[in-house]
């Protein structure tokens, strides 16, 4: 479609020396910085193994060392599978003289000291001195979750109720001490019980045998969740981390499953968030919590990382007899950049699994530095493409079979954007195989399958890249939500928690509308005025988007209202900033309005804020449309012009 110019070209604001008004208390104002999660140590998603999968609270010393020690012998800690995490149920008490936490020494024999408390240090130098890194269990509240769920009392911390209380509540500054200045730990997984399971009613709080605290979570709905109260408990845990980290060493684990909204925030307060509750060993749950990270790309970036929970190869559907799913498992955590945290009892492995944990290939894609989660191709209950941009400028995709039937699924250079015209080469990441296609090529998938190939060609956008393909260098400061609501779109699988008791699970995981690349945040097409786009940035009005721009000296978009949109009478004014300057101002637009064509030079500017503005209390009803935004390494003439 030839683009319309009416009007004349206008000269932009870029030339005025003056930054952009700082309103106080504005959430649009911009700020010239990158406000997601920095701290730490996870430019690349953490790789290691945790002992709850396979042993939940029944462990010791011997189970983990062993464990470790076979990360070592099979090679898959020269792989990068290196944190070795100890979970719940290492603790004995709480001392009620001090508050000194009380370690489990029976289980952990390494731990005895003459004349002082248990400490962990003997037992982190030996992980250390095999090249591994050392993480540790602990809970937002008093108490864990396994004193909230456990079926018997035999793992868990023994003494007076006050001695029973070993999270963190009340005591963060001195267990993170502990844990990494006295202890040497090096990555920290923080759970949520405790601020969930023992309100006033709790059976647990009745019983006498713990103490009250008012639940700031509430699994069920977001509305109940104190959002802010838990963000300050994990302000106070980055704060102390830091101070007892000055090298900056360290992994911060969020845990409270998706619950309070966190799959839009969990990327400004931790390393890595979990976005689902707890995963197990059945295709039904995988696709769970795959759902509940996979459409978030632009909530994880380099340091901040979706966390759909941990591997479970190695049991029940994803054991040594069903390698397909297995395989399946590890390609849809690698491709959006999960952390890939084994959860098996590795003594006991078969070298088949060993080979589908060490798989390099597909290692080397959760592992790429360029950090960009994958984005949908093509959706669908049934089969599912999606595609991520890798630092050597080659795609990864995979197509992932959902379903039990065997697939016949077409890819074609489109999904990839790339050109149709010239050859698309595909490397297969499981067994090497390679092939070539124009336009598209039909591929045969059997049940629970997923192809992974690793493509080169010509890509559409010859001197740039989308934002859409860049998702790791866009942060959703501000993506208009004003009032979380449960996602729909996430599959609810029959074997929860509650199995198939009471009437199955309702939609839970807040984060509907959010924003979303090459899609409107409710799951519609990109169109403005009757004109579809097929790539862009779909977000709510009222939203803040921070661009990370990496030497390219142009930015280009279409911007105006989505055709989804419910409200036809308020306009939106979309606003380019660079660095705090206003680069260009749209006009103010409404629905049905046709789209404007902004063109600005950013040479030299590191953060690119997009920003769009509307007089509205409810940007639910007016989602807009930054398409085909990219970042070009050509210079152009300023322009805002209609289009």
């Amino acid at each position: 479609m030839t683009t319309k110019f009416l009007g004349a070209t206008l000269a932009l604001l870029a030339v005025f020396p003056a930054f952009a008004a700082d309103v106080q208390g504005d959430p649009l104002a911009p700020t010239s910085r990158w406000s997601a999660y920095s701290s730490g140590r996870a430019q690349t998603s953490p790789m290691g193994w945790s002992s709850w999968n396979a042993f939940a609270t029944d462990i010791d010393e011997d189970k983990i060392l062993g464990s470790a020690q076979a990360l070592v012998d099979s090679g898959l800690a020269r792989k990068g599978y290196r944190y070795v995490n100890i979970d719940d149920g290492w603790w004995l008490q709480r001392r009620a003289s001090d508050g000194e936490l009380v370690i489990r020494a029976e289980r952990f024999p390494s731990t005895v000291r003459t004349g002082g408390l248990p400490s962990f240090r003997p037992f982190t130098d030996r992980l250390h001195a095999m090249g591994l890194k050392a993480g540790i269990y602990s809970d937002l509240g008093r108490n864990t979750c396994s004193q909230a769920y456990s079926p018997d009392d035999s793992d868990l911390p023994k003494g007076s109720v006050e001695e029973r209380e070993v999270g963190l509540y009340g005591h963060i500054d001195r267990d993170i001490s502990l844990f990494f200045s006295a202890w040497g730990f090096d990555f920290i997984k923080i759970d949520g019980c405790g601020l969930r399971a023992y309100a006033a009613g709790s059976e647990k709080v009745m019983s006498g045998a713990y103490r009250e605290l008012k639940p700031l979570l509430d699994m069920d709905s977001v509305a109940r969740s104190d959002i802010a109260g838990v963000q300050s408990l994990f302000r106070q845990i980055d704060a102390a981390l830091i101070r007892n980290n000055p090298d900056g060493d360290f992994v911060l684990s969020l845990c409270i499953w998706g619950a309070g909204n966190v799959r839009a925030w969990g990327k400004d307060f931790g390393n890595i968030s979990r976005t689902s509750d707890d995963i197990n060993p059945t295709w039904g749950r995988l696709l769970t919590n795959f759902d509940s990270a996979a459409k978030r790309a632009l909530y994880a970036h380099p340091g901040s990382w979706n966390d759909p929970d941990m591997l479970f190869i190695g049991k029940g559907d994803f054991d040594a007899d069903h390698l397909t799913e297995a395989r399946s498992h590890l390609s849809m955590w690698a491709m959006i950049n999960a952390p890939l945290m084994i959860g098996m009892d590795l003594r006991n492995a078969t070298p088949a699994l060993l080979e589908v944990f060490g798989n390099e290939e597909v290692i080397a894609l959760n592992q790429d530095p360029a950090g960009h989660q994958a984005v949908v191709a093509f959706d669908s209950g049934e089969v599912q493409i999606f595609v991520k941009t890798l630092s050597t400028g080659e795609k990864a995709v995979a197509l992932f079979n959902r379903s039990a039937a065997p697939m016949a699924v077409d890819l074609t250079a489109a999904h990839l954007k790339f050109r149709d015209d010239l050859d698309v080469g595909l490397v297969d990441v499981w067994n090497g195989r390679k092939q070539s296609f124009r336009k598209q090529v039909r591929l045969h998938l059997e049940a629970h399958q997923t192809l992974v190939f690793k493509a080169r060609g010509a890509r559409v956008l010859a001197e740039g890249l989308y934002l859409s393909e860049q998702p790791g260098n866009v942060n959703p400061a501000v993506d208009g939500v004003r009032w979380p609501a449960p996602d729909p779109t996430i599959h609810r699988s029959a074997f929860g928690w509650q199995g198939t008791r009471g009437s199955g699970e309702r939609p839970i995981y807040a984060g509907w509308g959010g924003a979303q690349p090459d899609s409107a945040p409710f799951g519609e097409a990109l169109r403005i005025s009757g004109k579809k786009f097929e790539t862009g940035i779909g977000v709510l009005a009222n939203s803040r988007l921070e661009v990370r721009n990496q030497g390219y000296r142009q930015f280009t978009a279409i911007v105006g209202v989505n055709d989804s949109a419910r409200d036809e009478r308020h306009a939106v004014t979309f606003t380019v900033y660079g660095d705090g300057k206003v680069l260009a101002t749209s006009r103010a637009l409404k629905w049905g309005e046709e789209g404007q064509r902004i063109s600005v030079d950013v040479s030299g500017v590191k953060i690119v804020e997009l920003v769009a503005r509307a007089p509205i209390d409810d940007p639910a009803s007016l989602p807009v449309t930054w398409a085909e935004a990219a970042l070009l390494s050509g210079s152009a003439p300023a322009q805002v012009s209609q289009h």
